[in-house]
């Protein structure tokens, strides 16, 4: 007997076949799936200790977000007027104002948004620039992710130059003031992987997280070929003990890069974070001579819209490009389908071509490309027999989804996570009728509203929350933006 049997819903399996099965099932076993097909036979076949019946449904794979950032969700908002200046903003205030129930707190919005959106499976970053300082951050995330529900992939690893990094912690409660070295964050990344990797009977993972794949060059944007000229002793140095690390831990590796960053690292081949085990964020910028670095490589990229990252060259070339929510801060929610006719649309404009990125391909871009950038397509990203049973099932019976035919484009085109009905992690129902069946949802947003607000009254993020501009066209600002200070430095 199988323990869970979907049927007389339109599965979208995503397998090799690319197979739409009207009136089709899934059957469930042991956390995995036992089969896919035409719902009468699977009946016939598999007698399930529970039937979902989902007429008028579409079950898909559970949707695959590979970088997104642990403490945006409590950060909401904060600072979106001032774009230019948001990471000098919210980076000191992860490093000089957060607690360790912040991390919590964050956890358990994060992952009931991403839950209620269809994603199963969420990279973390720990902060903006990451934080491996002090490991309780990360291992409180996880214990909310497995709270919840869901799969979460800690992205831990050492911070972007000075080394040693000023920091600011509240253990005792008041602030302290450290300088954290980089040793010690290689030491900190270690602890969660000790403590983390592979708890929650698997759910959690853990991957080494550079700020950057190149430290010396600007961190946030493209850097010029006459500045990116060649690897200093710190960009080797990091290069070095990262992969020296992944292999002690056998981990995989996650990053961001821009234009410039990926040529540098290439200089060192023997320690490049570059290769097949390794995803990197936005590239925006890159050269063509970057992008066949990346081909070659066997690189793979994630891309959220909002950069001029050139996902054409690197696709047709056969780079796996993956889309990303980088949610959910500071404008973008934690929801893949609007992420992806977000990038759809920016491709659009920027060739003046609307054949570019149709429908299938942008759902693949948010399942099996997406697990593939994580070294996970194995597991997750499509609904095949013996894959981890990871299952979204959307209401389809709604004005917007009306009529139910062509369901991937009507997917795509006008599905948003709140049409996301049932949720299946791991063979468990964790979501019934839009109810998270794990947790008590309106404690736990108490809880991180409560986490939310004191976070503001420490660090000063007062300022930084402006009206909405009622009758501008433009937004001005009528006194100077200032960063936060740490508070040894006020």
């Amino acid at each position: 007997m199988t323990d869970l049997l979907l049927t007389h819903g339109t599965v979208v399996t995503v397998d090799s076949e690319r197979r739409i099965i009207e009136d089709g099932a899934v059957a469930i076993a042991g956390g995995r799936i036992v089969e896919v097909g035409d719902s009468a036979e699977l009946a016939a076949r598999y007698p399930a200790s529970e039937t979902i019946d989902c007429r008028g449904k579409l079950i898909i794979p559970g949707l695959v977000d590979a970088h997104g950032h642990a403490g945006h969700s409590l950060i909401k908002s904060i600072a979106a007027d001032s774009p230019s200046l948001w990471m000098r903003i919210v980076t000191p205030t992860y490093y000089h104002y957060v607690t360790r129930e912040f991390w919590y707190a964050d956890g358990l919005v994060s992952a009931m948004e991403r839950l209620r959106a269809g994603i199963t499976t969420g990279a973390s970053i720990i902060a903006s620039m990451p934080r491996s300082d002090d490991p309780a951050f990360a291992l409180n995330h996880a214990r909310a992710y497995s709270e919840v529900g869901i799969k979460e992939i800690l992205c831990v690893g050492p911070a972007g130059l000075p080394w040693p990094h000023p920091v600011t912690r509240w253990e005792s409660g008041r602030p302290e003031r450290r300088d954290v070295a980089f040793e010690e964050m290689i030491e900190g990344a270690e602890a969660v992987v000790e403590a983390a990797h592979g708890s929650a009977e698997g759910r959690i993972r853990v991957y080494l997280t550079p700020f950057t794949i190149v430290p010396s060059v600007d961190p946030s944007n493209p850097t010029t070929p006459d500045k990116a000229v060649n690897l200093t002793a710190e960009d080797r140095m990091q290069a070095r003990r990262v992969r020296e690390t992944a292999r002690k831990w056998k981990l995989r590796i996650h990053s961001d890069a821009f234009a410039g960053q990926v040529r540098m690292a290439f200089q060192d081949k023997e320690n490049a974070l570059l290769g097949p085990d390794i995803h990197l964020q936005h590239c925006i910028g890159l050269s063509h001579e970057e992008v066949d670095i990346l081909a070659e490589t066997g690189t793979h990229m994630t891309h959220s819209p909002g950069g001029r990252a050139p996902i054409l060259d690197m696709i047709s070339k056969g780079v796996n490009v993956a889309i990303t929510t980088d949610g959910t801060s500071p404008r973008r929610p934690f929801d893949l389908f609007q992420m992806a006719r977000m990038a759809q649309f920016a491709q659009h404009m920027l060739h003046a071509d609307q054949y570019l990125l149709p429908p299938g391909k942008l759902f693949e871009m948010i399942t099996i490309d997406a697990a593939k950038a994580l070294g996970l397509d194995h597991e997750i990203g499509s609904l095949e027999a013996g894959k981890k049973a990871d299952v979204a099932i959307l209401e389809m019976r709604q004005p917007h989804l009306t009529p139910n035919w062509m369901v991937v484009h009507r997917m795509m085109h006008q599905a948003v996570g709140g049409d996301v009905h049932t949720v299946i992690v791991d063979g468990k129902v964790v979501m019934r009728d839009r109810k998270i069946l794990t947790v008590d949802m309106r404690d736990a947003l108490d809880h991180g509203e409560r986490e939310a607000r004191a976070l503001v009254e420490r660090a000063g993020l007062a300022d930084h929350m402006h009206g909405p501009g009622w009758g501008q066209l433009y937004r001005t600002f009528d006194k100077p933006i200032v960063p936060p200070a740490p508070p040894w430095a006020k």
